[in-house]
């Protein structure tokens, strides 16, 4: 679990803050799966509204401050806030920012956290992130989320429902510019284990060749949407699931979970 035992201990302390409108997003999220591969500088909590970014950041300063924790804020905007919060021996940043409610999933239940965004939101997120920025992280990321989650192509695939200025394809083409780390950008992250910069490379060549194919091969009806085996119970890449009770999954404001699940 790629969390400090900092951030583990400030997740669970403003755990009780949150909320169905108010969770925990981004690499943190991702990063506390029990195999991720490197830790979070910071600790993210999305909100649906401007307004409750604003209210959940006063009641979690509260909690901080009332816990002995120093708060020192850095940026405070409509919408964004962010700011260092120490013990005296320990840093993280945390950040309070609005995010859109449209999603494949409504957010989760987390003994952690509280709330936390599903993990299909976080992998799409993440790989709409990684088309937007040269962050070695977010590469990083996106490899894991395609060898634990689902595989790159139908995240790609997905992804293009939460942002519709892309085409599966464009949005892939944004990827393939993304593919340049080199052995220093690795030893400036903070990692489980020692990088080897060629097998980074090798395995996302390998993962951007296999999802243009998956790409190439869906009906383009069905773009921007995931991929639900009510049979499996899990999001599946349909083209190796061996299910064949697949149904596509689109996104909705809040999200919605698959009508299976449901019923």
């Amino acid at each position: 679990m790629p969390l400090t035992g900092f951030q583990a201990r400030l997740g669970r302390l403003l755990a009780g803050n949150r909320s169905e409108d108010s969770y925990l997003a981004g690499g943190a999220a991702i990063l506390a799966a029990p195999n991720s591969r490197r830790f979070s500088h910071d600790l993210d909590y999305f909100h649906d509204t401007v307004a409750r970014v604003a209210s959940a950041f006063t009641a979690d300063r509260e909690l901080l401050t009332g816990d002995g924790l120093e708060v020192e804020i850095e940026i405070s905007q409509p919408g964004y806030i962010r700011a260092v919060v120490g013990d005296g021996e320990s840093v993280t940043k945390i950040e309070w920012a609005q995010d859109s409610a449209w999603r494949f999933m409504p957010v989760m239940e987390s003994e952690d956290f509280g709330f936390q965004l599903h993990p299909v939101d976080l992998a799409t997120n993440k790989v709409l992130a990684l088309a937007g920025r040269e962050e070695p992280r977010d590469l990083l990321d996106t490899l894991f989320l395609h060898e634990t989650l689902l595989p790159l192509g139908p995240l790609v695939w997905a992804a293009v429902g939460k942002d519709p200025g892309y085409s599966p394809l464009s949005l892939l083409e944004m990827l393939k510019r993304r593919g340049r780390i080199r052995q220093e950008d690795l030893e400036r992250l903070d990692l489980t284990g020692a990088p080897d910069v060629q097998r980074i490379k090798a395995d996302w060549t390998d993962a951007l060749q296999t999802a243009e194919d998956f790409i190439r091969r869906r009906p383009p009806a069905e773009a921007g949407c995931l991929y639900y085996s009510p049979g499996g119970g899990t999001f599946v890449d349909p083209d190796s699931c061996g299910w064949d009770d697949v149904l596509p999954h689109f996104g909705h404001p809040g999200g919605i979970l698959p009508r299976m699940i449901q019923d």
